[in-house]
């Protein structure tokens, strides 16, 4: 589908401009910085909502599709396009950016304006990414969105920001590097930035094996995998509420799309080859970040080694795609990894980002993040500690939440891998729940641990308002995840017929 109205460009730029716009507000009309903000952020959002009720959910061709040329002399073009993978993201980030500026409405109030504009950079830049079809425009707002969340942990951050900033700033940005190079060695190769050719462009199986390391190096980091992903828990820590928000909601989630856009279609033949190493180091994340996060106390920390050990299923889905086609004949479990895979980091990012804010709710308070300092919340905050207990049982699988829908699909694909994957798998079921679990009894339940909780009063309407609006989300998509299948099915079938035909081409025997 080709659309007559720039509905891409409008949905990257909007925001990009409404920032500059809230920047012009300047530090004095902190209220105006935040009407401004709101209505850009929700506009986004409702523009967004028609790629989902305009989307042919029939076909795997790119729909919404604009090409013009950008840099002409190195062939470079302004090409977006969106498929079953990108528009659940799409809406996945604009449905946060409302969500973010609500959140920060009365908590922020120093520099305001600099705040509200860096998160609708951020959002503009990150719509980018999952629509971008030319390598080196992918690369400039995969890139350009490390800017505004190095600036929002930077300023707004706690004691630590300048550690956490830099070590951001120089994991995201080396894994990057390689990436750059692989992406040089295709256009070189191919003549062409267009990622759609790239997938059907032959390559040598040694070739491969080098672009799918490039690949590994960004989006590894920036998912992120063990061992890469030590920058996460000082980034989250660091951050304020929105930032955690931001970066674990929809950040985390363009490694994995990486993988889906980059290192399948294009490296198939490698991506078969080094499937052992993603599965890997996908369960080492599961089982052993799920330890790490037991041990926590600080409730961000845990909650960021949490999201680690939720996103290795998130590889993992997609990886063992290979081992079920060696296994069976039919396609179907490799169809339901990707499909889970998919369906966990949208739930992922709504669980997620409901436990940063709840946590932002008690840090607001009581200005501590550590799990002894808290204890009977539920006795002053009822409303409150109902909607966390909601989020953490979704965190630990609870059926009929976002949260089990996602990883059942993962473990049932990986029976059809091998048994041993989804028996390593299925332990995140009990550490998820041992680690949600053990906080919810120390900081919701028990007696009133001392003044400061004493003192608490319950959310008020704008945090019902945020909070409600995400348990919503969780319980809608466990209980009717078919919507969100059905967008992407199309798009799994075709990438899964695409890695199963080699490309590779037989250079001196390799």
């Amino acid at each position: 589908m080709t659309s007559n109205w720039p509905i891409l460009s409008t949905l990257i730029w909007l925001p990009i401009f409404g920032a500059v716009v809230v920047l012009a507000a300047g530090e004095h009309r902190a209220a105006l910085s935040r009407v401004l903000a709101l209505i850009v952020a929700g506009l986004t959002f409702l523009l967004s909502i028609s790629l989902f009720t305009g989307f042919d959910t029939s076909t795997a061709a790119m729909q919404f599709s604009e090409l013009k040329p950008w840099i002409e002399t190195f062939h470079i073009n302004y090409a977006l396009g969106v498929d079953g993978f990108s528009v659940p993201l799409i809406l996945l980030t604009t449905f946060f950016g409302v969500l973010v500026v609500i959140a920060g409405w009365e908590v922020i109030t120093d520099k305001v304006h600099q705040y509200m504009a860096c998160f609708l950079l951020m959002e503009g830049l990150m719509v980018g990414v999952f629509a971008a079809l030319d390598a080196m425009l992918f690369y400039a707002f995969f890139e350009a969105m490390l800017i505004p969340m190095f600036l929002v942990i930077g300023i707004w951050g706690g004691p630590n920001k300048v550690y956490a900033t830099i070590k951001f700033f120089l994991y995201t940005f080396l894994g990057s590097v390689f990436m750059l190079i692989s992406l040089i060695y295709l256009y070189l190769q191919s003549g062409t930035w267009s990622i759609l050719e790239w997938h059907q462009f032959p390559l040598a199986l040694n070739v491969q094996k080098w672009l799918f390391l490039g690949f590994l190096a960004a989006f590894s980091v920036k998912i992120p995998m063990w061992p890469v992903h030590t920058w996460l828990p000082d980034a989250h820590v660091e951050a304020p509420t929105g930032g955690s928000v931001i970066l674990a909601a929809i950040m985390l989630k363009i490694g994995g799309y990486g993988f889906i856009r980059f290192s399948l279609p294009v490296t198939p033949d490698a991506a078969a080859a080094l499937d052992w190493l993603i599965i890997a180091l996908s369960l080492i994340a599961v089982v052993y970040i799920g330890f790490v996060a037991l041990v926590q106390e600080d409730m961000k920390k845990l909650i960021a080694y949490s999201s680690i050990s939720h996103m290795g299923f998130v590889t993992l889905g997609m990886f063992i795609a290979f081992g079920v086609f060696q296994n069976t004949d039919s396609g179907r479990g490799a169809a339901l990894g990707v499909e889970g895979a998919m369906v966990q980091m949208i739930s992922h990012g709504f669980i997620s980002g409901a436990l940063f804010l709840c946590v932002g709710v008690l840090y607001d308070r009581v200005h501590s993040r550590m799990i002894k300092d808290y204890g009977g919340v539920a006795h002053k905050m009822p409303w409150f500690a109902a909607l966390a207990v909601l989020f953490f049982m979704a965190n630990s699988g609870l059926p009929g939440t976002s949260g089990f829908v996602g990883e059942f699909m993962v473990i049932l694909a990986a029976f059809q891998a091998n048994f041993w994957y989804a028996f390593l798998a299925a332990l995140t079921l009990i550490l998820g729940a041992a680690y949600s679990l053990w906080l919810v009894k120390r900081v919701i339940f028990g007696k009133v641990a001392n003044n400061d909780v004493a003192m608490l009063e319950d959310i008020n309407a704008r945090e019902a308002l945020v909070l409600g609006v995400l348990a919503v989300a969780v319980l809608l998509v466990g209980l009717w995840p078919a919507p969100l299948v059905d967008l992407m099915h199309a798009s799994v079938d075709s990438l899964l017929q695409h890695i199963q035909q080699p490309k590779t081409v037989l250079l001196g025997g390799q």
